[in-house]
Formats: structure tokens, sequence, C-alpha cells
């Protein structure tokens, strides 16, 4: 199940309380604004001391949207769902990968939605992307990255859903499905 935002973690980080964020935001009267106007507004409000400012912004509004009941836990900004599964597997990036076009490579579809047209595979200089789209509109994005030096994180991320049940069901199927990979190393 998606949880909603930890709120006690933006306090920590941030060194604000939450309850002090709602209150500088809705002075503001975010609840009118969009997401990025609200995570520029937190960036903004951000103490100085704040470690990873831009990424703790990104989390005070998201928690924001969800504590003012403009999106549900899952929900992104654009109104849909998302889903997501990882997997630290022993093995590098580029194994990573190679272990889940091995398991996938074959596949029309999953959980009975064809994909719409051929995976595409990307790679920056510290990750790896395997990209595909279902007929039903939503959007696999599988990134791999180095954790340390033998170990890579291997990340499923299904956009595009339609509530947040379908997340619940496609985040168990990436589950399983990251159970499944045999690494080579």
């Amino acid at each position: 199940m998606v949880s909603a935002s930890n709120t006690s973690s933006i306090a920590t980080s941030t060194g604000r309380s939450w309850e002090d964020w709602v209150s500088l935001l809705d002075a503001r009267s975010a609840r009118l604004l969009d997401h990025t106007a609200i995570a520029r507004l937190a960036l903004e409000l951000m103490p100085t001391a704040a470690p990873n400012e831009e990424w703790w912004a990104q989390g005070v509004a998201v928690a924001y949207e969800q504590h003012a009941g403009l999106r549900v836990p899952g929900q992104s900004c654009a109104g849909d769902f998302r889903a997501s599964a990882s997997r630290t597997l022993p093995t590098d990036r580029d194994g990573a990968v190679a272990a889940w076009r091995e398991r996938v490579g074959d596949l029309t579809e999953f959980s009975d939605i064809p994909l719409d047209g051929e995976p595409t595979e990307s790679r920056t200089e510290k990750w790896s992307y395997w990209r595909a789209r279902l007929a039903d509109g939503s959007r696999i994005t599988v990134n791999a990255t180095d954790k340390q030096p033998g170990k890579a994180v291997l990340s499923v991320e299904h956009a595009g859903l339609s509530s947040a049940e379908d997340g619940e069901q496609w985040r168990s199927h990436w589950k399983a499905l990251l159970k499944e990979l045999a690494p080579r190393s």
C-alpha cells in the first residue's frame, strides 16, 4: 500500500516542524497553487541549513498537497497514479539491465496488457534505462545505477495508471518480477 509522505522526516531534515510548514504555506495560499509553484515556494521558505534543498522542497510540496487534499498517496502532480518497486542485485548496472532484458526480452505484454511498440534503452554516465509503453497508455521505466562495487539497484516505475488500486496491483506485479531476476556478475 502506498503511504502518505513522512512529515516527521521532513521536519527532521529541514529543521522546521510540519505544523510550521503548513502554516507558512497556508499563509501564502499554497492550496491554490499547482505542484511546481508549491515546490518553488517551499524552496524559497527552506531554512538555509537544510541539505538537498531542492529535493526536500519537492517532498514538502507532495506532503502539503496530500495534507490539503490536492492529491492522494501514489498520485502524481499530473493526476495519474504511479507504482514502483526496486531490488538491489549482486552485479553492476550493466548486469542488472542484462538480467532485466533476459527476463522480459521475449514478452509482448505485461499482466495481459500488450506493449505499444518496441522498448527502448539509453544510458547516462550514472544511469541505464529501459522504457516501454503499454497499449493502455501507461509507461514503464526501468532504471539501474551502481550502488557500490558489485551491487546495483534496479527500479521499475510504472506511470499513467488510473487509480491507486491499479498502482497496488502493478506494484505487486513488479515486485514479483524483480524477484525472478537472475543477475550475471
